[in-house]
C-alpha cells in the first residue's frame, strides 16, 4: 500500500505552480471516461427517440396516403360511372340519329328510285336505238384494240425506266390503283417540259394534277446499312450517311424543278418512300432534309401516308361527283314537278268530266223513275171492278224497279209530275 501511494503521489507534470501527480491523472482519465460514457448514452437515447419519431411520422404519412388513395379510387369509380352514363346517353342519341337519317335516306331513295326508273325506261329506249350502231362500232373497236396493243409494245421498247425507281414504283402504283377509280390518275404522263413523273393524280374542280415521284435513292440507303454492319468505328457509316443526304437533297431539288410547274401541276409534289422504317429513319436522323423538302414544297410520304392521302383525294372526288349528280337530280325533280303539275291539271279536267257525267246519270235516273212509275200504274189497271172491301184492305205495295245485277235501284217518287 505504501508503494502504491508513493507511485500515485509521484509527479508527472507541472502546470505553473500546480503539480500533477499520477493519481490526479488517473482520476482525470476516469472522470473523462465516465463523461464519455454518459455522452454516448445520451446520444444513443436521442437517436432512438429520433427513430421512433420518424417511424411514427412514416406511419402517419402511410395512413394519409392510404386515405388519399381510397379517395382517389372512389373518385375514379364515380368518374367511371358518369362516363358509362354519358356513353349510354350518347349511344341512345346516336341510335336515334341513325334511325332518323335512315328514314330520310329511305324516303330520298324511294323518290330517287322512281325517278331513276323513269330514266331507265328512257335509257332502254335510247339503247335500243343505239344497238344497231354498236354493231358497226364493234368492228372498229377491234381494230383500235389491235392498234393499241401494238402501240403499247412500241412504248415498252422505247421506254427507259430508271433502275432506282423499280423498288417503289410497283408499291406506289398498287396503292394508287386500289384507292382511285380508273381515269383519276395516270402513270408516266408527259408534262410540257418533257418530264415524265411516275404518277399524276387528277384533282377535282379543275385544279392542276398532283405529281407523285417514286425514284427513291435506294443504293445510297443500302450503302448506309452495309456500312453500319461492316464498320465498327462509324467512319464509313458517316460517309455513307453524307452521301445519302447529298443524293436525297439532289433528288428533292430535281422534283421541285421538274414537276412543280405553275398552272400545269399542283404546287406540292409527293416523294414516295417505299418503306415505313426508311421513312421513320429519315425523319429521325435527317431532319434538315425534311425541312428543306418542305421549303421546296416536296412532301416525303410513306406507304401509309400515301394511302391516307389517296383516300382523302378519293373522298374529294366523290364529293365533287355527288355535287354534279345533285344538280342532275335537282333538274330531274324540277321536271318531275312539272309533270305532276300537268297531271294535276288533267285530273281536275277529268274530275269535271266525271261531275258532268254524274249529273247526267242523275237526270237519267229521274227519267227512268218516271217511266217505271208509269209502268207500275199501267200494271195496276184491271178490267173488272174490284170489290170495295178488297180495294180498301189491300195495302199499297212499294213500287220501284231494280236492275238484274242488283247494282241499280230506281225509286218511284209520287210527286204527281208527268
Amino acid at each position: 500500500m505504501i508503494d502504491l501511494a508513493e507511485i500515485l503521489a509521484q509527479p508527472i507534470a507541472r502546470l505553473g505552480a500546480t503539480v500533477v501527480t499520477l493519481g490526479h491523472a488517473l482520476i482525470g482519465f476516469a472522470v473523462l471516461f465516465l463523461a464519455l460514457l454518459v455522452a454516448l448514452a445520451v446520444s444513443l437515447w436521442r437517436s432512438a427517440s429520433a427513430r421512433a419519431l420518424a417511424a411514427a411520422e412514416a406511419a402517419d404519412h402511410a395512413r394519409e396516403t392510404e386515405t388519399r388513395m381510397a379517395g382517389i379510387l372512389q373518385a375514379q369509380a364515380e368518374m367511371q360511372g358518369r362516363m358509362s352514363t354519358v356513353a349510354d346517353v350518347l349511344g341512345a342519341r346516336q341510335a336515334e340519329l341513325n334511325q332518323s337519317i335512315g328514314q330520310r335516306l329511305d324516303a330520298m331513295t324511294g323518290r330517287i328510285g322512281q325517278t331513276m326508273a323513269e330514266q331507265t325506261r328512257s335509257t332502254h329506249e335510247n339503247l335500243a336505238r343505239l344497238q344497231e350502231r354498236l354493231a358497226v362500232i364493234d368492228t372498229a373497236q377491234n381494230n383500235i384494240q389491235s392498234l393499241a396493243g401494238q402501240v403499247v409494245q412500241l412504248q415498252a421498247i422505247l421506254s427507259n425506266k430508271q433502275t432506282r425507281g423499280a423498288f417503289g414504283q410497283s408499291r406506289m402504283e398498287a396503292i394508287v390503283a386500289d384507292g382511285l377509280p380508273q381515269g383519276a390518275y395516270a402513270f408516266q404522263d408527259t408534262l410540257s417540259n418533257g418530264s415524265r413523273p411516275d404518277c399524276t393524280v387528277k384533282m377535282p374542280n379543275g385544279a392542276p394534277p398532283l405529281v407523285i415521284d417514286a425514284k427513291f435513292p435506294l443504293e445510297a440507303w443500302n450503302a448506309i446499312r452495309a456500312a453500319a454492319e461492316a464498320d465498327q468505328t462509324g467512319e464509313a457509316q458517316r460517309a455513307a450517311q453524307q452521301a445519302f443526304r447529298r443524293d436525297l437533297d439532289v433528288h428533292i431539288r430535281a422534283i421541285s424543278e421538274k414537276y412543280l410547274l405553275p398552272g400545269e401541276t399542283h404546287d406540292t409534289a409527293f416523294m414516295f418512300v417505299p418503306s415505313e422504317s426508311i421513312f421513320a429513319e429519315i425523319h429521325e436522323n435527317f431532319e434538315a432534309i425534311v425541312h428543306r423538302a418542305h421549303r421546296l414544297r416536296v412532301v416525303i410520304v410513306s406507304p401509309s401516308l400515301l394511302m391516307l392521302s389517296i383516300q382523302v383525294i378519293q373522298s374529294i372526288l366523290k364529293d365533287a361527283s355527288m355535287r354534279e349528280q345533285a344538280h342532275l337530280i335537282q333538274g330531274e325533280v324540277v321536271r318531275l314537278m312539272e309533270d305532276l303539275s300537268r297531271m294535276d291539271e288533267r285530273v281536275r279536267k277529268l274530275q269535271a268530266h266525271f261531275s258532268q257525267a254524274s249529273k247526267d246519270i242523275d237526270d237519267i235516273l229521274v227519267s227512268t223513275g218516271k217511266v217505271a212509275k208509269r209502268g207500275q200504274r199501267i200494271e195496276a189497271l184491271e178490267f173488272g171492278d174490284p170489290p170495295p172491301a178488297a180495294a180498301a184492305i189491300e195495302p199499297e205495295r212499294p213500287r220501284g224497279a231494280e236492275s238484274k245485277t242488283g247494282q241499280l235501284r230506281l225509286r218511284v217518287i209520287e210527286d204527281g209530275s208527268a
